[in-house]
């Protein structure tokens, strides 16, 4: 690990010497949780098949390992960062502003997110990617929270699938404090579409657990909304 990823690292526990540089970093920590989300599955290697990926490989090259990992993550929060960009530039028709305000701190947080595996990925980052929203009507409130629930949704399955894939402790309790926060925003997009619907039955299995995806699921979910070819072919997965 370089010196500049461990510098980022104590920059996300520690309350001291702030400075303007670091303060969307630090924006999203204020609403982290301070501990880790707890897994129940174990750490596992992965034996992945050359076809568990179909139709990706080839285009942005993800990486091998926790840096494949890591840009996974990173091409989701670009996605979802891009998407809550969008919704606050063009608020919907008659959006409230506590609404607007909510949406507002959801796009702050993923931008956020997306900064920080920017920072911590550096030369082995992958490019910017190209979206596409043709499907959403930003216009309408319906399809604007029915999208954020498809997106959060999928990102905290997507944390929760990928923590056993990841290698290194360090790596895994940034991904904890991340999904925690996906978390928040994933129960109250539900409860600004249907109040009391904030933890389904189709996120959260009989056991209170909260359901897991593959990345191979996930990227085949994101898909439509990502212009940019991703080569997942060395990207971990079960």
């Amino acid at each position: 690990m370089n010196d500049y990823y461990l510098k980022e690292k104590e920059t996300l526990y520690s309350t001291e010497n702030l400075t303007t540089s670091s303060l969307k970093r630090r924006s999203f920590l204020k609403y982290a949780s301070a501990s880790m989300a707890v897994t129940a599955i174990a750490v596992t290697g992965c034996n992945k098949d050359d076809d568990d990926f179909p139709g990706m490989d080839e285009g942005v090259y993800l990486g091998k390992g926790d840096i494949a990992i890591l840009n996974y993550a990173y091409a989701l929060e670009q996605l979802e960062a891009a998407f809550y960009t969008k919704v606050a530039e063009t608020p919907y028709s008659g959006i409230s502003e506590l609404e607007k305000n909510l949406l507002t701190d959801i796009r702050d947080h993923e931008i956020a997110h997306r900064e920080f595996f920017k920072a911590a990925l550096q030369a082995n980052a992958i490019q910017d990617l190209e979206v596409d929203f043709s499907s959403i009507n930003f216009g309408s409130r319906d399809s604007v929270l029915a999208t954020a629930k498809v997106f959060e949704d999928l990102g905290v399955s997507a944390y929760n699938g990928a923590g056993q894939l990841i290698e290194k402790g360090e790596y895994l309790l940034l991904a904890g404090k991340i999904v925690s926060v996906e978390a928040r925003h994933a129960a109250l997009i539900r409860d600004l579409i249907q109040n009391g619907s904030f933890a389904g039955s189709d996120v959260v299995d009989m056991n209170g657990l909260e359901k897991s995806l593959s990345p191979t699921k996930v990227l085949t979910a994101a898909a439509p909304f990502i212009k940019t070819k991703i080569n997942a072919r060395d990207l971990p997965t079960y």
